[in-house]
């Protein structure tokens, strides 16, 4: 019976690695920081089909997908996926509450987002986000209204470029600094008129990530695998978790949107990585700028 991995899963603000079998629904297994953390790529790289109300639909063709590619998806599973998909703002109707977040990744790099009430703050761990804030609540046509409005307002993005955000985590101010660039935001955010009248501001409540990442003591990430290989090995004592990453205690980041798709298996003893990987620029410039 082959487990095919399927990325990262936040639950109850912990990380795990998810694993789908074909027949056999989908489990998790929890990571612990400061354990070793080793595996090998074996076959190739298959399409996870599509995940929709917590089920799992199989790709009807079991195609292959690209090693260095984010999404474990082949070109028709990925359409179907966004034909019925807020994200893609094919599913109007959605009858749920969502809610409107003020996310902090670094200096400058601040965004807002939407996300469904019911799933709390998964959402934020799976994005990265180190501080943020709830802003508002209200039907979901009128926090994607919100969510536009307060982007052109405070000239803030929808979605930040993933490689800058793990550029600057090791590089973090303090803990106060990070809560009050949000709450100063947060004033300003909710203060603009224009809100959707079905909109409900929310209170500024700060809420920090450094604890569930594990970036206090955090190795400054020098390389990041560009994807995995059949036989490629990776080795060493998880540090930390972010979003997607995993950080190994070497300053190796594992972004494992790549480890999705591939089966996975126990190394032979004594392995150490040999994947493909390309080095993390330091940060430079922490200022934001529109191009992302």
């Amino acid at each position: 019976m082959t487990w095919w991995c399927t990325g990262i899963r936040w639950s109850e603000g912990r990380p795990a690695i998810g694993w789908y079998g074909e027949g056999r629904g989908e489990r998790t297994s929890v990571l612990v920081y400061g354990q070793p953390l080793a595996f090998a790529a074996r076959g190739e790289r298959h399409c996870l089909g599509v995940r929709r109300a917590g089920k799992r639909t199989p790709c009807p063709t079991a195609a292959t997908v690209p090693a260095r590619t984010g999404n474990a998806q082949c070109p028709q599973c990925a359409r179907l996926d966004r034909s019925f998909s807020v994200a893609a703002d094919t599913n109007a109707a959605d009858p749920r509450t969502y809610r409107v977040y003020l996310a902090w990744f670094g200096p400058g790099l601040v965004k807002v987002g939407i996300t469904a009430e019911e799933r709390g703050s998964a959402r934020l761990l799976e994005q990265g986000a180190v501080t943020w804030a709830w802003l508002g609540r209200g039907p979901l046509m009128a926090a994607r209204r919100t969510e536009e409005l307060l982007r052109a307002a405070l000239g803030v993005p929808d979605r930040i470029a993933y490689a800058r955000k793990r550029a600057v985590r090791a590089h973090l101010p303090p803990e106060p600094e990070r809560a009050r660039e949000v709450a100063e935001l947060h004033a300003r955010a909710v203060a603009l008129p224009g809100w959707p009248e079905s909109l409900e501001r929310v209170g500024c409540e700060a809420v920090d990530h450094a604890g569930a990442f594990g970036l206090r003591g955090l190795p400054v990430p020098t390389r990041v695998i560009t994807g995995m290989v059949p036989g490629g090995v990776v080795a060493g004592r998880l540090a930390g978790a972010a979003g997607p990453d995993l950080h190994v205690a070497d300053g190796l980041a594992v972004d494992t949107r790549l480890l999705a798709g591939w089966e996975l298996v126990a190394p032979g003893e004594h392995s150490a990585t040999d994947v493909p990987v390309v080095g993390i620029t330091p940060p430079v410039d922490l200022e934001q700028d529109g191009l992302f």
